[in-house]
């Protein structure tokens, strides 16, 4: 766990990154999640569509459980 230091430049907030956080280029994709700040590298198009998947609204996922068999009392052994 690491610690980072704020600072306001101009009216916007920054955040001074340690070395070992660092990123490659002149800009970060930024995102909240929660209450949460996300920085992720922009090294082409996005892999994952999370502008797509966060338009479909917050809702526990799961919210009614696993619905899946029970596991078995016992298990086969498998000889060697």
């Amino acid at each position: 766990m690491a610690t980072a230091k704020l600072f306001t430049h101009g009216g916007s907030q920054a955040v001074r990154l340690p070395k070992e956080f660092r990123f490659e280029g002149d800009s970060v994709r930024i995102s909240r999640v929660g209450d949460r700040v996300m920085l992720e590298p922009i090294v082409g198009p996005r892999t994952i569509p999370w502008d797509a998947i966060d338009a479909l609204g917050v809702g526990d996922f799961m919210a009614d459980g696993r619905l899946q068999p029970a596991a078995p009392e016992t298990r086969d052994e498998i000889d060697p």
